[in-house]
């Protein structure tokens, strides 16, 4: 049975819409994985820097919320790591993933199945110096590490900065604390501790107001919280491209 007009205009109009569907494929939309690392973050730091501080009679080595440091810490900064990978961020994806698998690594450390500890106890159960003294090496190279972030934030914005300066003056402050612990300075070890411990609820503050602003907006929140934007003080060292009301001024 042939065709009438209407069918011909119907028939039209679906092979414009198959084309232009072909030529531009619909376009993803992806969520926004900081939150998730970043509540990963809060939950793993903020009660690990209250046990570096002693808050409460609270034990500094971090084996009371040890688990948080596996599924929390470990996990979501990973997971997050991983989806800003994809979503072509890069520096995000570095930072996450690098302190996701700092808390797998402190985790693995502080779990007896991996026995990290047992060439150096001895047979009284007492940890040898040796312990401290290598262990305060990975704390020291994260802090060098964080110097790094340190830097490449003072181009993203002021929250940022304010936390990678907290955990550069953090790691090297409980490096200290190993070193010192090894050569049998408790007291001193345990200053430099509570101090490592206060930088890092430095670092938890500035990550749960980063998270909390990052959920305001993905919810259209009447109002977001202020990050302090540096991208347009810090230079850059490609050119910038000029916008087109700004070539007609010249």
């Amino acid at each position: 049975m042939p065709y009438d007009n209407t069918d011909k205009h119907a028939y039209a109009v679906a092979e414009a819409i198959l084309t232009q569907a072909r030529a531009k494929p619909a376009k993803k939309h992806w969520g926004n994985p900081g939150p998730l690392a970043l509540s990963g973050l809060v939950l793993t730091l903020t009660p690990l820097s209250c046990q570096l501080m002693g808050w409460r009679g609270s034990d500094p080595n971090g084996y009371a919320n040890n688990g948080a440091h596996f599924f929390l810490g470990g996990l979501l900064l990973f997971l997050g790591g991983l989806l800003e990978f994809f979503l072509a961020h890069t520096f995000a994806f570095v930072v996450y993933c690098s302190y996701g698998g700092f808390f797998l690594a402190l985790g693995a450390t502080l779990t007896p199945g991996f026995n990290a500890a047992l060439p150096y106890t001895s047979g009284a159960g007492i940890l040898d110096a040796s312990f401290y003294n290598g262990f305060g090496f990975f704390y020291l190279f994260v802090g060098v590490l964080s110097f790094v972030f340190f830097v490449c934030s003072l181009r993203t914005n002021v929250c940022l900065v304010i936390l990678f300066l907290a955990y550069t003056i953090a790691f090297p402050l409980l490096a200290a604390a190993e070193w010192t612990h090894a050569q049998g300075q408790m007291a001193l070890s345990h200053r430099l501790t509570v101090g490592g411990g206060a930088a890092c609820f430095v670092v938890s503050l500035c990550s749960w107001w980063a998270m909390i602003g990052g959920l305001f907006e993905s919810v259209d929140f009447p109002f977001v919280l202020p990050m302090g934007d540096l991208s347009e003080i810090m230079p850059t060292r490609t050119p910038r491209t000029k916008t087109a009301d700004e070539e007609k001024l010249q």
